[in-house]
């Protein structure tokens, strides 16, 4: 089965956080579960911010990047479309907010889910968590904004 990000065009698949052409990013990969959105990532020895636990910047980026492939795949159920036809929705980050409830233990796998709270035009409010074996130790708020022209390669800009 096929994450949202693996539908992404090649010139809009290079994000650190979910670009599956990024050899050093963290391929995160979200798939929808019902109404909500589900991924999953194991952390490395390297996602380290101290001895057992996951570095916040890490946990940041998979929030951001779980929601805006989440708010992509809700424009695309919005207008009744397949993830990935063209032309192609992607979105960015306008802010994100994130609570680190309790430390995140660096070796068990980690869920992420994400719940698309509001759409308004281009824009999709997403609340996401990360969860370790059924403990949530971070909840964010990602408003995210379809991306601009002028950060689109001219490959992946809609025909007018």
């Amino acid at each position: 089965m096929n994450a949202f990000q693996d539908l992404y065009p090649d010139d809009l698949a290079h994000c650190f956080g979910c670009g599956r052409l990024n050899e050093h990013g963290h391929h995160l990969r979200s798939f929808w579960d019902g109404s909500e959105t589900v991924a999953r990532f194991t952390p490395k020895p390297y996602h380290i911010a101290i001895p057992g636990f996951v570095n916040g910047g890490v946990l940041a980026s998979l929030v951001d990047c779980h929601a805006t492939g989440t708010a992509a795949a809700a424009a695309y159920r919005l207008e009744g479309r397949e993830v990935g036809s063209p032309p192609p929705h992607r979105f960015v980050t306008a802010s994100l907010k994130v609570d680190f409830l309790r430390p995140t233990p660096l070796g068990p796998e980690l869920l992420l889910r994400g719940r698309v709270r509001s759409t308004s035009g281009r824009k999709v409010v997403v609340e996401a968590t990360v969860s370790v074996a059924g403990e949530v130790t971070v909840r964010g708020e990602v408003v995210c904004v379809e991306m601009p022209e002028s950060m689109r390669p001219p490959a992946a800009r809609p025909v007018p």
